[in-house]
């Protein structure tokens, strides 16, 4: 084995020797930055002076350069590049494809886009949030073994005896009778502005074209914008419901929040914070509210807590209409003079109760259900008729054949395999029913024949699972027009949608800038062209021309 590895050990050397300098330098391994081929790149001095440490390397480089350049028959170029070396160049090659392949996946695009997306803060218009109060600097607490002190003995007082009596921190429900509208976002013993009885008062006459074409509709709808002075924040809570006041001359607008609390809000108004003014008539969410067509200065609304209410601005008081101990859900006016109301309770029960009797109790009550009732709906011309959301059918009734209980239907409209959430008349005849389900569906039915069974004329798919955070989704009519109604949505970006009767959409309602939330509450005005939607920060949004 030492005899082979001499004898190989001969030949390496021999074949070494034999060799010339030529052969030597092409058998030597070069590295392949050596090779490079100059390039022609931007340099500066000041961005790429080495340091002390780097200098004698890249000295040793840029001499071994020049060498081959001196050398080799090529002429050096007069631009040169500043001195940097293959390593160097290599370096800012590959930085150069990095960039160039970053751009072509558009990824500096996708970057802004994103930076573009980011939330906008929300509107600060309205209601002030509450100032905290300063919290008292407390010393350091420290144990008595870390103070060198002994454990205080203490003894257990004795048990109580007899009834405990907790006290509630809050009233369930507001004491019966009229109470004062003392605005409670102004200080106290402040008194309204006179322009809400002015404004409230004012003779609205409703001129509703029902000659105007779909293309003119559209063009109307594409007219009405969000802007940002449209955005105020009205009541402090989740907005369970909301109406437009009939007036021209203005917009004026109420919601009703979580907590009970009413908000008023004058669009352009400078009274209360920023136009709005807010009452605390109930305890618990308001459920429905709306203006009485008879007596504009008066605001029907309706809590969860078992009050029915009437804001008169005249008196500057909220009247006593209903009361019962808990678990009202919706009403509707049963007469054209508003005097007269239809009201459901999450018991399965509708009450008869007429605004001109004395008292607050209701006229006759009836067991439709045996779960819940959702949603009432008065016909806007055979006010004898009402329609009603039960469990999973819609049910026609007639106030004139009511009983106590088991009380026969006009007619039925069924088809849905979920829950109902609200089910309304057509605005000017009654011959349609806009309902919406938690079966992800919105559906028209054609009552025009009032048959046992009303037939189905569309069904439209939208989402209308909202989750407990938010206020459910209804399908509501364009009080304007027959054919029309808005719903609000969970898609991305956040959007109003209107649609036909016939299922078509006829306009979507997108901002960036100041729609950032889900408006479950959707409402038009029914002589203007403006739209209204509320959230669950209490803010309402107002699109208009």
């Amino acid at each position: 084995m030492a005899t082979r590895r001499t004898k190989r050990a001969a030949v390496v050397k021999v074949q070494q020797l034999e060799m010339t300098p030529v052969d030597l330098e092409g058998a030597v391994r070069r590295s392949k930055r050596n090779g490079l081929a100059p390039k022609c790149l931007i340099y500066s001095p000041e961005s790429s002076a080495p340091t002390k440490k780097r200098r004698t390397k890249m000295d040793n480089e840029k001499t071994k350069e020049e060498e081959d350049v001196g050398n080799s028959d090529v002429e050096p170029s007069s631009g040169g590049h500043g001195g940097l070396s293959a390593y160097e160049l290599e370096r800012l090659e590959n930085i150069r494809q990095n960039q160039a392949f970053l751009s072509s996946i558009n990824l500096f695009r996708a970057t802004e886009e994103l930076k573009q997306l980011t939330r906008p803060k929300p509107s600060q218009r309205g209601l002030m949030r509450s100032q905290a109060a300063v919290k008292e600097v407390l010393p350091t607490r420290k144990s008595l073994r870390l103070q060198n002190k002994e454990a205080e003995i203490l003894t257990l007082p004795p048990e109580p005896r007899g009834t405990l009596i907790y006290e509630q921190s809050s009233p369930l429900k507001k004491p019966s009778g009229p109470l004062l509208m003392d605005p409670i976002n102004l200080e106290e013993g402040s008194k309204l502005p006179s322009q809400l009885l002015e404004l409230c008062s004012e003779d609205s006459k409703e001129e509703i074209n029902m000659e105007f074409d779909l293309k003119g509709y559209r063009s109307a709808l594409k007219n009405m914008r969000l802007t940002e002075d449209r955005v105020a924040k009205v009541v402090k809570d989740r907005i369970f419901s909301a109406t437009f006041h009939p007036c021209t001359s203005t917009l004026l607008m109420a919601a009703g929040d979580k907590w009970g609390k009413v908000g008023l809000w004058k669009l352009g108004s400078d009274w209360g914070d920023d136009g709005v003014l807010l009452f605390e008539p109930h305890t618990r969410p308001v459920g429905c509210m709306a203006f009485s067509r008879a007596h504009p200065t008066h605001l029907l609304s309706l809590s969860y807590d078992g009050s029915l209410r009437c804001m008169d601005v005249e008196k500057a008081v909220f009247d006593d209409v209903y009361d019962i101990d808990d678990g009202l859900k919706t009403f509707d006016f049963l007469s054209h003079d508003c005097s007269t109301l239809v009201v459901g309770n999450w018991y399965g029960e509708v009450a008869i109760v007429d605004r001109r009797t004395a008292g607050n109790s209701h006229e006759s009550l009836h067991s439709l259900d045996p779960k819940t009732l959702r949603c009432v709906s008065a016909h806007p011309l055979q006010k004898q008729y009402f329609a009603v959301a039960e469990s999973k059918v819609v049910s026609i009734y007639d106030s004139r054949c009511l009983k106590k209980a088991k009380s026969q239907a006009v007619s039925q409209l069924h088809g849905h395999s979920l829950s109902i959430t609200s089910a309304y008349f057509s605005p000017c005849t009654g011959n349609r029913v806009l309902t919406s389900s938690m079966d992800n569906n919105i559906r028209i039915y054609d009552t025009s024949a009032m048959t046992t069974k009303s037939p189905l004329l569309t069904s439209i798919k939208h989402d209308m699972h909202t989750g407990r955070w938010l206020t459910k989704l209804s399908a509501v009519w364009d009080p304007k027009r027959e054919d029309c109604f808005v719903v609000g949505s969970m898609a991305r970006p956040r959007r109003v949608q209107v649609f036909h009767e016939n299922g078509q959409p006829q306009h979507t309602f997108i901002d960036g800038e100041n729609l950032n939330t889900v408006l479950s509450v959707t409402a038009f005005h029914p002589t203007r062209n403006a739209l209204l939607g509320g959230n669950a920060s209490g803010r309402l949004h107002i699109f208009s021309d």
